[in-house]
């Protein structure tokens, strides 16, 4: 094995760059791709896959990759304190979508985790949290599949991390063919509320490029170049804030030798207690959520790119019945929640929101944001108003989902934590129907 130095991670990510960029071109250039909707970030982890160390071995991409992975979504999750916004808005609408977000990312977890524990590893050796790389795959995307992956493997489970990336690229798969299959279906049918046809479509929501009347800032300069560039200094707190997760998580295994917090959440901790401090102290006027969110979409693109190039097509190969019974009843039960659910709680835009919710629930929420243009281009369901106000009170359900999951699992308590989410998921559903947020 080559001796890993910085030299190595500066070719690591000018080969993700490059393939970033051959990605960007491809979707701009071939039609079929642009149809599909595939992301760029897609495409360069498929060509990573296909040319680096675990497939043909032309690029000379390190064993690290996976790595990467991991630590990028510690800058992710960190950053998240610094984009939300204050709930605010109509009740009734921010409490349908909470309960039925809430329910089906409960629900997905519970349905995977029985479905390994009580089917699949009755049949196959399996690790006991094989039915949970579905879930942190699906919702959540390579960024959940790498915090669970990494999770696992500091508890000496390095296979998770492969088969949970598995699971996150076949689901934004699915989300981008399924989700489209389910437009023409949705216009075809008269479901759609402001689309009448597919092939209506603006050009820039298929070349991914934005005529230059439609382009808009990337943020605020809050600081002034002659000190310190905004860019920088946002770069930096996201950064800070990243290293002070690092650091609780070592500061609470060195008192609890064992138990080791994953980085990403003591990073989305760090992330608010500092976002406290800067409230207090005005620095967070200081601060650009643009900018952030743009940093943090660019170390999402990387964490795809480098998510998927990290695969290893061995171990993917030795689970591919199992893996293949498990991602295909999840995408069946998804199907099945998202659009049943849907015309339950929503009193508007019922399609336009389960198109939503299919793609995060399967790939990502960029995904169900992409889907989302596609059916209301100019956002008049209102949609991410309420999923923005419901995910504040959703995000420490997942990320507690994410922390304790490999915990449990290793000590034998899978089934104890996937029956958790059943009764809770049933629960959430149960307050829906006491508030009278289904639709009758």
């Amino acid at each position: 094995m080559d001796t890993f130095t910085p030299w190595t991670l500066f070719v690591d990510i000018g080969i993700i760059s490059l393939l970033l960029l051959i990605g960007k071109l491809m979707r701009v250039k071939i039609k079929w791709i642009q149809k599909l909707f595939i992301p760029p970030s897609l495409l360069a982890g498929f060509i990573g896959l296909a040319l680096g160390p675990h497939g043909f071995d032309v690029l000379p991409l390190s064993t690290q990759t996976g790595t990467y992975a991991g630590i990028l979504i510690a800058f992710i999750f960190g950053a998240l304190p610094l984009t939300s916004q204050k709930a605010q808005g109509n009740n009734a609408e921010i409490g349908s979508m909470w309960s039925y977000s809430q329910a089906g990312l409960l629900l997905q977890w519970a349905f995977g985790g029985l479905l390994g524990l009580l089917v699949l590893n009755q049949i196959w050796p399996l690790n006991p949290a094989f039915g949970i790389t579905m879930p942190s795959g699906f919702c959540g995307g390579h960024g959940t599949a790498a915090a669970i992956g990494q999770a696992f493997g500091q508890l000496g489970h390095d296979e998770i991390l492969t088969l949970a990336m598995t699971a996150a690229t076949a689901g934004i798969v699915s989300a981008v063919i399924l989700g489209l299959v389910f437009v023409k279906w949705g216009a075809k049918n008269k479901h759609t509320a402001f689309l009448a046809d597919y092939n209506d479509l603006p050009s820039e929501l298929r070349t991914g490029l934005l005529p230059e009347e439609k382009r808009e800032s990337m943020g605020q300069s809050t600081c002034s170049s002659i000190s310190i560039d905004s860019l920088t200094f946002n770069l930096a707190v996201v950064c800070a804030i990243a290293l002070g997760g690092y650091g609780i998580s070592k500061i609470a295994a060195y008192f609890m030798p064992g138990f080791e917090l994953p980085v990403f959440s003591c990073a989305f901790v760090a992330g608010i207690l500092l976002k406290k401090v800067f409230d207090r102290t005005r620095v967070t006027a200081s601060i650009c959520p643009q900018t952030v969110g743009h940093i943090s979409g660019a170390m999402t693109d990387f964490l795809v790119a480098f998510g998927i190039a990290s695969i290893k097509l061995s171990v993917v190969v030795e689970y591919i019945v199992p893996l293949a019974i498990l991602l295909l009843s999840g995408l069946l039960f998804t199907f099945i929640y998202v659009f049943v659910m849907a015309r339950k709680l929503m009193r508007e835009c019922w399609f336009e929101k389960s198109l939503f919710t299919w793609g995060w629930f399967t790939g990502t929420m960029a995904m169900g944001i992409a889907l989302l243009r596609v059916v209301d281009p100019k956002m008049k369901s209102r949609c991410l108003d309420s999923y923005a106000l419901a995910y504040l009170f959703i995000a420490p359900v997942e990320i507690s989902l994410i922390t304790f999951a490999p915990v449990a699992f290793v000590n034998g308590y899978g089934l104890l934590f996937s029956s958790i989410c059943l009764a809770a998921g049933l629960g959430v559903l149960a307050v829906a129907y006491f508030k009278k947020w289904f639709v009758r």
